[in-house]
């Protein structure tokens, strides 16, 4: 009988290569191949884009969204860029890069399972996802990113060669992932524990081990509980946001995502022995490269924002600052983070974060705590967020509390209860850029 990953990568798979037929072998067609371009968002891995790669330069100038066609989805753009990836957008290059609407029925490439084979257990109490160190009855694998583009208009290359039109469809055959593909997928055997921990790190492109760098831990929520490494990268922003060419070039820093196989953390406020071995990770991590022991930030959504809250319970002094977005915890327990510097984001459409945080807050308040509160509205644009977070930054306050006001991040069509709560708070929470600044102000 198969194991649990090998019934995972048997039934969906993961995001590989594929192999398929060119261009019908049109000798008047020298594009070489085509390549499925992914994307993470809030809310996912989508196939975002499809990049055809050309033997001769082509000019920007000359293409329109109607010059190519891609069965089953809606062609927002085409321009051509230096090579697969969307953000070498060029005048000319010899790949023409043809977006895709990310609307599209089938764009994201999710899909939740529940295998034959999975140790089942049930829920200790509530509606929550089970006891922390269980292995849910659940897991979201994704489809194969593929597409299937024809050249439906004639293209003149930079030599003044005209390729006419064509009829024959081109077959992905190879995938890019950008930001994700950047990321180690590796294993910890922690002897401490004697736990195996499966991870992803990003280190910076400009690493030199002659100074220090600061580090970001994001955990994941119950949703992505997975044995399959790269499940936290592929789910949302809460990894892969830190490591995008734009925050790179403004915050340079090392990224660890780790891949948990079971429930870390649960509504009873218990976690499972991943939180040692998560810091022991972190430990190994600093001494093998130059990590700044100052300069250490933790994150997570929902299960990975209460792992977060347990860590700077146990662990007082370890992180410089945490960013905590949909979870709660027991406010009996919370007294080590009254001086500790946190910046908390709920909906108050969730009807266990928000509560929850209200009587965190309120403890941390008896403890002598300094909190700055607001509340904010998750449909504003970049520019509102950017002058909300400028105002509330001006009191200088270690302790912050934005709370999104009640129907402003939830879908039409979605319920507004429980984990949905969570779910679209965090669509919103790391696209939010002055937040990821303020964690990276803040030092130990």
């Amino acid at each position: 009988m198969p194991s649990r990953r090998e019934f995972l990568i048997i039934s969906a798979g993961s995001l590989l290569a594929i192999g398929a037929p060119g261009f019908a072998k049109d000798a008047i067609t020298p594009a070489r191949n085509a390549i499925a371009v992914t994307q993470v968002a809030g809310d996912g891995i989508r196939l975002a884009a499809v990049a055809v790669e050309y033997d001769t330069p082509l000019k920007n100038a000359q293409l329109s969204a109607d010059s190519f066609r891609v069965a089953g989805r809606t062609v927002t753009g085409v321009f051509t860029s230096t090579s697969a990836d969307p953000v070498d957008k060029a005048e000319a290059g010899r790949f023409v890069i043809v977006t895709l609407s990310p609307t599209d029925d089938n764009a994201l490439l999710a899909e939740k399972v529940q295998p034959e084979n999975a140790n089942r257990t049930q829920p200790s109490t509530g509606s929550g996802p089970g006891n922390a160190g269980d292995v849910p009855p659940y897991d979201t694998v994704y489809r194969r990113p593929q597409a299937s583009i024809v050249q439906s208009n004639a293209l003149t290359m930079s030599n003044g060669h005209t390729l006419p039109a064509s009829q024959f469809a081109l077959e992905t055959t190879q995938v890019k992932n950008p930001v994700v593909d950047e990321f180690q997928s590796l294993e910890f055997h922690d002897p401490k524990t004697g736990k195996m921990l499966r991870y992803n790190l990003f280190v910076p492109k400009g690493y030199d081990k002659k100074q220090a760098w600061p580090l970001v831990l994001f955990m994941h929520d119950a949703g992505a509980t997975s044995d399959v490494t790269r499940t936290t990268l592929y789910q949302g922003l809460g990894a892969v946001v830190w490591a995008s060419p734009q925050d790179q070039a403004r915050r340079p820093c090392f990224v660890l995502a780790p891949q948990y196989a079971e429930i870390i953390a649960d509504d009873n406020s218990q976690t499972s022995s991943m939180l040692d071995t998560t810091i022991d990770l972190i430990r190994v991590l600093s001494a093998q490269y130059n990590i700044d022991q100052k300069r250490l930030y933790t994150t997570g959504q929902s299960g990975g924002c209460m792992m977060s809250i347990a860590m700077d319970i146990k662990y007082p002094d370890f992180f410089a600052a945490s960013f905590l977005v949909a979870g709660q915890w027991d406010p009996t327990l919370v007294k080590p983070l009254a001086h500790q510097k946190l910046w908390i984001l709920v909906s108050q459409d969730d009807n266990k974060a928000w509560p929850g945080q209200n009587a965190i807050t309120a403890r941390l308040e008896k403890e002598g705590a300094k909190i700055s509160r607001a509340t904010w509205n998750g449909t504003w644009s970049a520019e509102e967020f950017r002058a909300a977070f400028d105002k509330m930054a001006a009191e200088g306050s270690p302790i912050n509390y934005v709370t999104f006001r009640k129907g402003t991040v939830i879908p039409p069509g979605q319920t507004t209860e429980g984990a949905s709560g969570h779910r679209n708070t965090w669509r919103i929470a790391y696209t939010i850029e002055p937040v990821r600044e303020w964690l990276f102000r803040q030092h130990r």
